[in-house]
């Protein structure tokens, strides 16, 4: 692909630098009929659908272990499956497995693989499974999947027949479909290394080209055994720009556009050129407050900062009103969340009181903020200026894009932070947890570790969801999350494509599920 093809992107749609939205939502890392995105009609076969993401430059790869970035990701799944995936709640779905069971002690899972078959005839067996999940556990490479398989003892795991597996585990993981579907888990043929020049996957689409920071083409797999996708080829083309993919988009060079800003969203929507997909509860939007140090290790100040947020002003001033409040809790919509919880509301009165318990009457802190991701620096001014309100004194200070994630880890008291989908499940285990290598408000309770163990050995889900829901309590009531909003992912295509879902936040099944998309 050159210039010349594809005018409407411009030269700096191409440059190699990676999106640091787009990063940064996918470094924070199911079945059912699609919905089209417009009013639809009969599904017609046939046709090449020219999809515009922001891309990672001239390091660009098709392995599907090292999938980081959203182009990464869509791009993996085209090609290759995973045993499950995530539905729109976030809960797992089968995909190669076609089941899983346990044993009492749930310790040990068997899973049965379906009858599918990589695009070069081969059948998808046990072995290759074993091999897949063994690459990503090498400790010699940074698989991203590597954390999410750490509960799978590998050495003890084996193949009782051609398609089916027993995995043994380190303890037990009553959430143990979650790991099957984890980011990055994609499924592999046995000893494959080599996968720039021509990758063989069993997912939908079969290779035909890949031009690293440019275009990647692939084409119908008619046997693929969740059916042929309708369209003939789907081109992967990096714009790194927002501008250049609406542009590309309407200017006929693309028919879809992903991660388009809320302005451009409001500029274009009803009005007939091109269609805007909203997926709701994409990601979090927060607050992070410290717990282990002044000022936020006094539960009555981190309450006074729940109540000082006006959860409604932010979203509309951060996200342009592309999204909808938080209640202090991760993962709305999704699978076991508190949804019975009052909603939080701004109460500086209240927030005074807490804070002269506190001993905290003139309290003055920094907040870090950054323009890594979208709305950050609007969500920090907005906030300075609510917290003025209560007697509180805000410092923003901005850090660099580039380091700002390592930054906030571990250094400062308050900061902005999201994240991407995940299972509530996954979101405590990795970030909640005394032992959490992503434990940001530095929440360390051993209590709290012994009801995610407690939960982890419930084969019942109902005995589960009700230890799940004491932990989010707990986390409403005096957590360092302050979860003011959970903003829409925006897409754009063409009046022409159909079939595109409207109920899947990014980075699940149905999110760029282009086998399941059609042009009108």
């Amino acid at each position: 692909m050159n210039d010349e093809r594809f005018p409407g992107l411009g030269r700096r749609g191409f440059l190699a630098a990676t999106s640091g939205t787009a990063a940064a939502l996918a470094l924070t890392g199911c079945g059912g009929p699609a919905e089209p995105a417009a009013s639809g009609g009969t599904p017609r076969r046939g046709g090449r659908l020219r999809a515009a993401f922001a891309g990672g430059g001239a390091s660009e790869t098709l392995d599907p272990h090292l999938a980081n970035l959203f182009a990464d990701v869509a791009r993996a799944k085209a090609l290759f499956d995973k045993l499950a995936d995530y539905g729109a709640d976030l809960s797992a779905r089968p995909r190669l497995a076609e089941r899983w069971e346990s044993n009492k002690k749930l310790d040990r899972w068997q899973v049965t693989l379906r009858q599918a078959a990589f695009h070069d005839g081969k059948p998808v067996t046990a072995k290759d499974v074993l091999y897949s999940y063994r690459r990503i556990a090498d400790p010699k490479q940074a698989f991203r999947a590597k954390a999410s398989l750490e509960p799978i003892d590998l050495d003890a795991s084996r193949a009782t027949g051609e398609r089916s597996i027993e995995f043994v585990l380190k303890r037990p993981t009553a959430e143990f479909p979650n790991v099957l579907a984890a980011f990055g888990a994609y499924i592999v043929p046995e000893n494959a290394t080599e996968f720039d020049k021509k990758p063989i996957g069993s997912g939908p689409f079969r290779f035909v080209s890949f031009a690293p920071g440019r275009s990647a083409v692939f084409r119908r797999h008619d046997d693929h055994w969740d059916g042929a996708p309708l369209l003939d080829e789907i081109e992967f083309v990096v714009a790194n720009e927002e501008s250049a993919r609406v542009n590309a988009l309407l200017g006929g060079q693309v028919e879809y556009a992903h991660e388009l800003n809320p302005t451009t969203a409001r500029a274009y929507e009803g009005r007939g050129r091109i269609e805007i997909v909203r997926l709701r509860n994409s990601a979090m939007q927060a607050f992070c407050m410290k717990t282990d140090r002044a000022p936020f290790d006094d539960k009555r100040v981190r309450e006074a900062f729940f109540l000082i947020a006006d959860r409604q002003e932010l979203v509309d001033g951060a996200l342009s009103g592309a999204g909808e409040v938080g209640n202090d809790l991760f993962g709305k919509g999704y699978e076991y969340y508190a949804a019975d919880l009052p909603q939080r509301t701004q109460d500086l009165e209240r927030a005074r009181a807490l804070l002269k318990r506190a001993g905290a009457e003139k309290l003055k802190v920094t907040l870090d903020t950054s323009a890594v991701a979208a709305g950050f620096t609007e969500a920090a001014g907005i906030f300075r200026d609510q917290a003025a309100k209560a007697g509180v004194t805000i410092d923003v200070k901005t850090g660099s894009k580039d380091s700002y994630w390592s930054d906030i880890l571990d250094g400062g008291t308050l900061c902005c932070y999201r994240s991407g989908a995940m299972p509530i499940e996954a979101h405590l285990s990795q970030r909640l947890l005394t032992g959490s290598t992503t434990n940001a408000t530095k929440w360390r309770h051993k209590d709290f570790d012994a009801l995610y163990q407690q939960a982890q050995s419930l084969r019942d889900q109902a005995e589960r969801a009700a230890v799940y829901e004491r932990m989010q309590r707990r986390l409403y009531a005096e957590g360092g999350f302050l979860v003011w909003g959970f903003a829409d992912w925006i897409i754009g295509t063409a009046p022409t494509v159909k079939g595109v879902e409207t109920k899947a936040p990014a980075n699940t099944l149905d999110w760029a599920r282009f086998d399941k998309v059609w042009l009108a």
